[in-house]
Order: C-alpha cells, then sequence, then structure tokens
C-alpha cells in the first residue's frame, strides 16, 4: 500500500526507533513529528501528554498515514489505549515489544527499567513484564535528566558522561542482570550507561522489537510497499529545526533532511 507511517515522540528519542524501521522497512517512507517544543513528557500530567499525543496523531492521520508508531515510552503509557481504540489505522507502541525483549534476554528474571518519572510512575513496564512473566524482579528507576541531555544534543561529551554516572550510582546496588532503556531517548546514552552498569548488564532498547511487531502488522494488514517508494522520509519539530536537523543528520545519516516547522495549540 502507497502510504506513508507515521511516527511520533515528544522530540529526537524517536529516531532511534525510526532507524530501526528505516533499516528493516526500506521500501517504506515515513513521516516523523518531534515535539521538541514542549518535550520532556516525562514531569507532565497524564491529561498533558494524551493532549500532545493525540495533536500528532491527527497531523498525521490528515496526511493519509497507513499505521502510527508511538516511539515514545511516556505517550504509549498514557495514551495508546485510546489511539488504538479510535484510531482508522494500526497503532503500535513501544512499551510491550521493550518488556518482550528484556524477558527473551534475562536469565535471572532480574530486570531494571530506566524510564522517565511519567514513564515509571505510570507503572506500564511492571505491569507489561508480569503480563509475560509473573516471577519477574522489577527495579524501576526515573532519569528525569536524561531526556533534556539528549535534547540539547550534548549527548556525546564528558558532562553527559558524568551525568549518566552521577545519576545511575544507586543502581550499584540493586540486583539485575538486564536493563530496558525504557525511554527512546535512552539508546543516545547507551554507552555511558553501558559503562556505569558495566558488561556483564545485558542493556537492551525496545527498538528491535518495536520494528518486529510493525512488520507482522503490515504483513497481517497487507500494508507493504511493495516497490521502493519514490516520496522522501519527512520530519516535523515543534522547536529548533537546526538543532533536529543536528541530531537527525548524525543519528540518521542523512545528508540533507526534509525538515520541517509545525505548530499545535
Amino acid at each position: 500500500m502507497n502510504a506513508p507511517i507515521g511516527v511520533i515522540d515528544s522530540g529526537v528519542g524517536g529516531l532511534t526507533v525510526l532507524k530501526e524501521l528505516i533499516h528493516r522497512l526500506p521500501n517504506e517512507q515515513f513521516i516523523y513529528i518531534g515535539d521538541t517544543a514542549r518535550c520532556p513528557y516525562g514531569p507532565r500530567t497524564a491529561h498533558e501528554v494524551r493532549k500532545f499525543t493525540w495533536q500528532m496523531a491527527e497531523a498525521l492521520q490528515n496526511q493519509s498515514i497507513k499505521m502510527l508508531v508511538v516511539a515514545c515510552n511516556t505517550a504509549t503509557a498514557v495514551a495508546l489505549e485510546s489511539l488504538q481504540k479510535n484510531c482508522p489505522f494500526p497503532v503500535v507502541g513501544v512499551i510491550f515489544p521493550g518488556a518482550r525483549a528484556a524477558i527473551k534476554a534475562t536469565t535471572r528474571s532480574e530486570i531494571c527499567i530506566l524510564g522517565t518519572t511519567g514513564t515509571i510512575r505510570s507503572g506500564a513496564y511492571e505491569e507489561a513484564i508480569k503480563s509475560l512473566s509473573s516471577s519477574s524482579s522489577i527495579v524501576p528507576f526515573a532519569c528525569p535528566a536524561f531526556v533534556p541531555l539528549v535534547e540539547s544534543d550534548e549527548y556525546e561529551g564528558d558532562f553527559a558522561r558524568d551525568l549518566v554516572a552521577k545519576t545511575l550510582e544507586p543502581l550499584k546496588k540493586a540486583s539485575f542482570d538486564t536493563l530496558i532503556l525504557g525511554c527512546t531517548h535512552y539508546p543516545l546514552l547507551q554507552k555511558h550507561i553501558e559503562a556505569v552498569v558495566g558488561n556483564h548488564i545485558k542493556v537492551l532498547s525496545s527498538a528491535e522489537e518495536t520494528a518486529e511487531d510493525v512488520m507482522e502488522l503490515l504483513t497481517y494488514y497487507h500494508l507493504h510497499q511493495e516497490t521502493p517508494s519514490t516520496e522522501p522520509h519527512v520530519f516535523y519539530t515543534t522547536g529548533s529545526i537546526p538543532m533536529f536537523k543536528s541530531i537527525v543528520t548524525k543519528w540518521l545519516e542523512i545528508e540533507e533532511p526534509n525538515i520541517q516547522s509545525i505548530e499545535f495549540k
């Protein structure tokens, strides 16, 4: 089916999911919205997150998308159910795929979840993990400073390394063998996170499992694009285009991405 797939996030974090989607589905065109002006979603109320998420979903519906990927854990926790019930196309979130990846990887059923305040407060990951393995031991840990760090495009240097180390210091006393990056921004900090928890801990994102779900739904609903799309990927941001472009260019290796501004009230 010759129609784009929509991807939404509170900012640039969902690009980590989009990268995997582009890799797995090279024929498809993607339209991405990053709500960078109102990021982070983690500290916001559920009402705000639900409103913002629906605004992005409706903007993409107006562009005739065939599927929506909610590439934001906080938005998934708060709005996925209502989106799946009310949107005229399939909607995929990132929490259940992330939980599934952790269950596949853990050998001791001891799982740590790093997430925003909103995601951790929702308990959505615990619920998803327990639905797959009721005996799992779960360590939820909020990292509110991580999303602003990534959004500021300062995730690669010494400041990022030191901030991650300081934030995760309490985890050295916790017992787990698998860690979920329960925010799509966090894979951009993965090398710093792995340096703190050690190479004996499996550090996972939800990107690969989410891409698997998208591929399965495209097949089930016969929505695959059979030949390469002639349309370029399109990126919208509610914030700074230059900063957004810098991260898109580096992370997705697209030299001249088609980035446009979008506003919501």
